[in-house]
This record gives C-alpha cells, structure tokens and sequence, in this order.
C-alpha cells in the first residue's frame, strides 16, 4: 500500500467490513512499543474522552492499594471465609 504526497493510505475494503468502517466513521492510528501501528474504529470524539477519562481514573488507581498483604494473605482471607451455604 503507497502513502501520497498527503501521508493519505486506501484501507483494504476487507479490512473495512471487518472492522466496520465505512465513509464517515471515525479512526485512530495508535504507534504500540514495537513499532507497530494499530488501526482503531473508533466512536468518535465523546468515545475518546470516555476512553480518557477512564485511562485517568486507572493512573489514580494506581499504587492506592493496601500494600500491607500478600497474595498467600488475601488468599487465605478469601479461602477462610464462612459464606453461609454449608456443604
């Protein structure tokens, strides 16, 4: 596939149809540390914001755990737990 002067490219009618783009929908070129490049249907803007929002709310998520118990700690607590159906 050859880029033009403009950096435009044709995206292959089956990937189209697969994906679900047709004149009007929204894409997004995301660069991924291998040096790919994804290609992403997308929404539209009010998608991307939500997106963002909620890529926000996991970087504040980050690290607020209780860092005092280890796995074989919350394991154990779940484990030992009375649920109330004997068996």
């Amino acid at each position: 596939m050859r880029v033009t002067t403009k950096g435009q490219v044709t995206i292959p009618k089956d990937i189209r149809d697969r994906l679900g783009i047709k004149p009007g929908s929204e894409v997004e070129f995301v660069p991924r540390a291998d040096g790919r490049v994804e290609l992403l249907r997308t929404g539209g803007v009010e998608d991307r914001k939500r997106l963002e929002a909620l890529h926000d709310w996991f970087d504040r998520l980050e690290g607020a755990g209780d860092s005092g118990f280890s796995a074989e700690d919350v394991m154990a607590m779940t484990r030992d737990r009375d649920d109330g159906n004997a068996h």
